[in-house]
């Protein structure tokens, strides 16, 4: 057979990996074993919002797989209570242990009974996997020790079954027996869930969204679809100051100033000082807010004369503002203000920051590019993250594919040539790049900003009122108009129409997004188009949750289905510990397979086939001589 002289190559380097005929055959039969297992499950969550508690809660419950499963295997043998501390201390066994340590709980029995325990439920949630990725998941330092007790049999000979008891006794013994069960507790999550995704808003109004992002890069396997908060935040790292000003403003009007000052070392004293001048009247969080709202709309106003093409003229308020009869000309309606005093602002150069306005925005822009840590959160951000994501036929994505009033896709114009639909997706996830990675030329970091909050981006999709609620006194002003895409997205065909753009199928795939948080309590549905999209934004923000009714959803995709999971308000972590309380979760079947999902129906199965496909060219090719194995 003749080869291409690059597909020589690449078989030449495949050959260093697999020298003999024996490895070839070894590597067909493990993979053609993995296609036939069930898929890994998928846990998708969206709109943490800074949540750190329900969310390290949630991924540690796996949004009630844990619980589901215990009560499956031991609903029959342990009461309701004992169940419950058994998840308890898969959830938090650090601090369970701790607990229990100091009642005196922790003896030989205790350690025996729970260990074993701990085995029945490791082998029933790693039996969908290869007993070489079991091994992966498993701590380095216990991995001998696990592997064994994991794989032994009920009916083994004599010897063995006092192996593995000896092992278990050793353990206890040598006063082990906590760390074993921290790093087993962590397996079983591992395995409980095979990979997380994460559809955008890590940031804003919460107080710990730096603790997440901590908790996510330790995560072993998960992608991030951007939020429009994310990439605000991504915007200020690359140094605009237009998102470096929202975010300071967003941190004062949730009082999350913490994140800013603690975690990332950005100090606002400058700010605080300037504000405390001009708003001496004012608490020092309301000066700052309204000194860093004035700057924040005086930025914009720059931005939106630089950037035509992003056709928001609309925005340009501060000009239309008559101080003498306290009121605002918008849409042709002369609108009352809620103040007339703006220190700040000159009648003749409305958008031309002061002075001290413009060394304030100079020294923050050097704080924010200067924070370690926030530029490692940001760069894992941009190394796990994405516009949009297809995975296993779904469409993942935070906010909208803006469309037309006629529900066709939108048409938006940057640099002379048009987008739509997924090259609109495929540019921005370009320019957003670039803005933090390229040349940070001005027009990449304006549009940082405009995909924060322009009226066509896909991570807004709705036009912003911030000017009107911080100084108009009409709530009627302050109403947000949405794309069309939400009021559409509720049409089989829409999403049919949104699934073959970005060529995925309408008969398995499914559009999951959040950003616009599901009112349950006003009877909203998150689950839309004959089943075809699904929004899980239910309100994990607690700002949210008198809103929507719930805390939240999540949705769990198994090899038997879709599952949507409502959760109640969590307390917090320290009442988990105490009472064993879990967060009250109901589970609604979206899609129930007919027949299981296995590994052979998923994109990773298309990957092993590719694979498999490459392993029998090198195996031909050693056959017929034109690469020699090794003996």
């Amino acid at each position: 057979m003749n080869y291409s002289q690059q597909k020589y190559k690449y078989l030449y380097l495949l050959s260093e990996k697999y020298p003999t005929i024996q490895e070839v055959y070894a590597e067909i039969i493990h993979l053609q074993a993995i296609l036939d297992l069930p898929k890994g499950t998928e846990h998708f969550m969206s709109d943490l919002h800074g949540e750190y508690e329900a969310f390290y809660h949630i991924l540690n419950n796996c949004s009630g797989v844990i619980r589901e499963k215990v009560d499956f295997l031991f609903a029959r043998t342990l009461t309701a209570e004992q169940c419950a501390e058994f998840c308890t201390l898969i959830y938090y066994p650090k601090e369970k242990l701790e607990t229990l340590q100091e009642k005196e709980f922790l003896t030989a029995e205790w350690y025996e009974i729970t260990i074993y325990r701990l085995i029945k439920l490791a082998k029933f949630v790693a039996s969908k996997y290869t007993r070489s990725k079991v091994r992966k998941a498993m701590p380095k330092v216990y991995r001998y020790i696990l592997d064994e007790l994991l794989h032994a049999q009920p009916k083994e000979h004599v010897n063995q079954l006092s192996y593995h008891k000896k092992i278990v006794d050793t353990l206890i013994s040598i006063k082990s027996a906590n760390d074993f069960i921290i790093a087993f507790s962590k397996m079983i999550k591992r395995l409980a869930v095979d990979h997380l995704h994460i559809v955008g808003d890590i940031f804003d109004r919460g107080m710990r969204p730096d603790a997440i992002i901590d908790m996510l890069i330790e995560h072993h396997s998960l992608d991030i679809e951007w939020g429009n908060h994310d990439i605000l935040w991504m915007g200020a790292a690359a140094g605009s100051e237009a998102c470096i000003a929202t975010v300071i403003r967003n941190s004062l009007s949730y009082r999350n100033m913490d994140v800013l000052e603690k975690g990332y070392a950005i100090s606002l004293r400058p700010l605080s000082l300037f504000a405390a001048k001009i708003y001496p009247d004012e608490n020092s969080i309301s000066a700052s807010k309204k000194a860093i709202s004035m700057i924040l709309f005086k930025l914009e106003g720059q931005l939106i004369y630089r950037n035509p093409e992003f056709k928001m003229e609309d925005r340009l308020l501060l000009h239309k503002i008559d101080r003498n009869t306290s009121s605002i000309t918008i849409d042709g309606k002369i609108l009352p203000l809620k103040s007339a005093y703006f220190p700040t602002l000159s009648q003749l150069s409305p958008y031309i920051l002061t002075e001290e306005e413009a060394q304030i925005m100079r020294d923050l822009r050097i704080t924010f590019q200067e924070s370690e840590k926030l530029h490692k959160h940001i760069r894992f951000l941009y190394k796990k993250g994405s516009m949009y994501r297809c995975y296993n036929q779904n469409l993942l994505f935070h906010g909208c594919i803006p469309l037309d009033e006629n529900g066709d896709f939108a048409n938006i114009t940057f640099d002379g040539k048009t987008y739509f639909g997924k090259s609109y997706m495929d540019y921005a996830d370009k320019k957003a790049r670039e803005a933090y990675f390229g040349i940070k030329q001005q027009k990449n970091l304006d549009f940082m900003w405009y995909l924060w909050c322009g009226s066509k981006s896909p991570l807004s999709g709705r036009k912003i009122k911030t000017f009107e609620r911080d100084i108009v006194d009409d709530p009627f002003s302050w109403a947000e108009p949405k794309n069309p895409y939400y009021h559409y997205s509720n049409s089989e065909k829409t999403c049919d129409m949104i699934l073959k753009e970005f060529n995925l199928s309408t008969k398995r795939g499914h559009i999951i997004n959040g950003h616009v948080p599901v009112k349950v309590i006003n009877g909203e549905n998150p689950v839309r188009g004959n089943g075809k999209a699904i929004v899980i934004d239910g309100g994990f923000c607690r700002a949210y949750q008198k809103t929507t009714g719930i805390a939240g959803y999540t949705l769990i995709y198994n090899s038997y289905g879709l599952r949507l999971m409502s959760h109640q308000p969590f307390s917090n972590s320290q009442k988990s510990l105490e009472k064993n309380e879990d967060i009250e979760s109901k589970s609604k079947i979206i899609e129930q397979m007919q027949t299981r999902i296995m590994v052979n129906d998923t994109d990773l199965g298309e990957e092993i086939k590719i694979q498999l496909s490459d392993l029998e060219e090198l195996l031909n090719a050693y056959k017929t001589g034109v690469l020699t194995p090794q003996e």
